[in-house]
Order: C-alpha cells, then structure tokens, then sequence
C-alpha cells in the first residue's frame, strides 16, 4: 500500500457506520479524496443507490477501480480522477445531488483549505444531506458554510458531521 493512500481504521469505520447505518440504504453518496474506496464501498453493501468515488492520486484511482470491479459494484459507481474541487464543479454542472459526503482529505488540505467550500458553492449537497468530514485531531478546522451538528473523537481520529443550518439550506 502506498503511504501516501490512508485506509480508515476498522474502527473508526466501524463507529462511522455504526451512526449513518439507517440514512445509507437507496442513497446517493460522494465518496471524496476516496483512498481506496472502502467508505463508498461499504454503503453499497449497505444499500446505497449509487456512490461517486473522487481521487486525484492516480494509485488511489486505480485501487478504487480494482475494488469495485472485485466487488461487482460496476453499475452503482462512478470513479473520478481529479482533483476535488474540479471534480465537484463539473458535478454540479450535472446537477447532481448527494445525500451524504465522506471526505477524508489529506490532514494539511483540511487545515489550509476548506473542502466544504466548494460543496457550498456548488449546492452538491442534498437540503437534508449530512457531509461526514475525518481530520486529526490537532487538526484545527472551522467550516463557514455547514453547521456542525455532531462531533467525535476515536483514538487520534476526529469525525465531523456537519449539515446546512435551519435556514440556509439551498
């Protein structure tokens, strides 16, 4: 494995999912700076509807593709190889719309950038979605555009649930 793809812990996944289990079945899900795709992955055996799998790093790329093909996920996916935010411009140029976001950005992306950003500002996100954000736990991230609405902590690993606000969904 390339040290550069950083595959979730089994239980932090677990917990995960353990929290979004009843909102997966018969939804659309991004699965963004996807690694190896097993996030995505999972909710489709899960019974999510469709996942979008996002990943500029080409090793990455193509341990998604090999991953969904052994799991005969073919019909049900869609992998992109570009960088995040210019592959959520041109889905929203598609208009598409997701239910939930996994985004598990390199630690520095989260810091500098906001990647919730473009989710924003592209209106990707569905007016009851919920954007599942991984960061560690030094990691100091503050989102302008979604309310926070759970946070959590698992060994050096933060999960960040965020959603639009009361009133400012698009």
């Amino acid at each position: 494995m390339n040290e550069k793809v950083r595959p979730m812990p089994h239980k932090l996944k677990e917990t995960l999912f353990n929290i979004v289990q009843f909102d997966i079945p018969d939804i659309s899900i991004l699965d963004g700076f996807a690694g190896t795709g097993s996030l995505g992955i999972e909710a489709l055996s899960r019974g999510a509807r469709e996942v979008v799998f996002i990943d500029d790093f080409y090793p990455a790329f193509k341990a998604i593709k090999t991953n969904i093909k052994r799991c005969e996920a073919e019909g049900s996916t869609r992998v992109i190889h570009k960088e995040f935010n210019r592959a959520i411009i041109m889905l929203s140029k598609e208009k598409k719309i997701f239910d939930l976001i996994f985004l598990d950005p390199p630690y520095l992306l989260a810091e500098e950038r906001d990647p919730l950003k473009v989710i924003y500002k592209r209106e990707v996100l569905s007016k009851g979605g919920i954007i599942v954000l991984r960061h560690h736990f030094k990691t100091k991230f503050e989102s302008k555009y979604f309310e926070l609405k759970r946070k959590m902590r698992v060994a050096d690993d933060v999960l960040e649930f965020y959603g639009y606000g009361i009133t400012e969904a698009p």
